[in-house]
């Protein structure tokens, strides 16, 4: 089971053994239940949807983030731990010789060795990733949630047995929450207690963009205008979209931020204009927005995003850029009425949209009210009390 969503430095790193302050908060356990989340994301990888809404679970539940097994050059198992924004992260480091049922049994055995250690009772279960299921499937938590967030079997990599693994989670689940309306109503069909949360903003972290930030020294020399992009670079960009909005007007400067994952690098294209800068922390994202012309969304129209929500686009409203997008179904239902996001699905249509939106660049205020509105009432404060509010309905 290594199938993993993104890469990370996790792999390199060296068996630790838990604090004496990771020790003393574990203890705490039992006055507290015990929210065991199963991800196939890294904590330390993008911050999103799990790291947001962990976090806050965090203040209510002790939360253990077990994330997927890390395969290395060692002769027996051992479980990392540590501590992170007030929850505990757990990587299961186990030999690569491990395959199959063993490594499987390897991964039951850590997770079972843990819960005693902090003497858990009282569990909930959160997936999001049905592969966790085989060494979890023998917890018996008083509520189990899957918090759908992608359809994951239509990404690159993804193991054949997912969509099985995908279907006894669904039987098993209490409550299902998607991280989309297209979602939503792909999965409603196959359970009873389903919920749609689409994407949410910390408005005040990417709000920081609107007013004058300190120049990130990788981006400071570039020229105007500026058109960039945060996120994950994986299948779902459209490459050959960017190639042909870049050569067609070399003027422009295209910024992309983020990992390169599941796609080999040199097929990204290469040209003096497009500027790829790298994974930058969450904390950097603001000042990066902040001198962004146009922020964009060029995702390709793939099984891949089929059902995706993006979390970007809030966030490069909160900043107050205007946004352009290729005609991703949740996008268009969300924000194709707002004013700030325009739709646009070939090269030539993606060029006037950003030409269009270069105009209305003096006209910020505007921008910002129509913005505004467009988030009005969203929050990830908001989605993690609504999400409690449907768990204590759940049990």
């Amino acid at each position: 089971m290594r199938w993993t969503a993104e890469p990370s430095d996790i792999e390199k790193a060296q068996p630790i053994k838990a604090s004496s302050k990771s020790t003393s908060i574990a203890n705490k356990a039992p006055h507290k239940t015990v929210l065991v989340c199963f991800s196939h994301l890294r904590w330390r990888f993008v911050y999103q949807r799990p790291q947001h809404l962990m976090s806050r679970f965090a203040t209510t539940y002790h939360v253990l983030f077990f994330e997927e097994a890390v395969f290395t050059d060692i002769d027996m198992p051992w479980l990392e731990k540590r501590l992170e924004d007030n929850l505990h992260v757990l990587v299961p480091h186990l030999p690569e010789t491990y395959q199959g049922a063993i490594a499987v049994d390897a991964q039951r055995n850590l997770l079972d060795e843990y819960l005693a250690e902090i003497a858990a009772s009282d569990i909930i279960s959160w997936y999001y990733t049905p592969m966790s299921l085989p060494y979890s499937d023998h917890l018996r938590p008083r509520l189990t949630v899957y918090d759908c967030m992608d359809e994951l079997s239509a990404f690159r990599g993804a193991p054949p047995s997912l969509v099985e693994q995908e279907r006894r989670l669904i039987e098993r689940a209490d409550l299902i929450f998607t991280g989309g309306i297209s979602l939503f109503e792909a999965k409603r069909q196959l359970h009873d207690n389903v919920h749609p949360f689409p994407s949410s903003v910390d408005i005040a972290h990417f709000g920081a963009a609107r007013k004058p930030q300190p120049e990130p020294e990788d981006q400071a020399s570039l020229p105007r205008p500026r058109l960039g992009f945060f996120g994950v670079i994986d299948e779902r960009l459209d490459i050959a979209l960017l190639e042909k909005a870049a050569t067609q007007r070399p003027e422009w400067q295209f910024i992309l931020i983020g990992p390169v994952v599941k796609i080999d690098p040199d097929t990204l294209p290469k040209l003096p204009n497009i500027h790829y800068l790298g994974p930058k922390s969450y904390a950097e994202l603001p000042q990066y927005l902040a001198s962004w012309d146009v922020a964009l969304m060029p995702f390709a129209l793939n099984e891949a995003t089929r059902f995706i929500s993006p979390t970007k686009t809030p966030e490069y409203l909160a900043g107050g850029r205007l946004v352009v997008s290729t005609p991703i179904a949740d996008v268009i239902r969300t924000y194709g009425d707002s004013g700030v996001v325009k739709i646009a699905k070939t090269p030539e249509e993606f060029i006037r949209a950003i030409e269009e939106s270069l105009k209305e660049l003096p006209h910020h205020e505007r921008v910002w009210q129509l913005a505004d509105a467009a988030l009005s009432d969203m929050s990830w404060d908001t989605t993690w009390k609504l999400m409690e509010e449907q768990m204590r309905c759940a049990v």
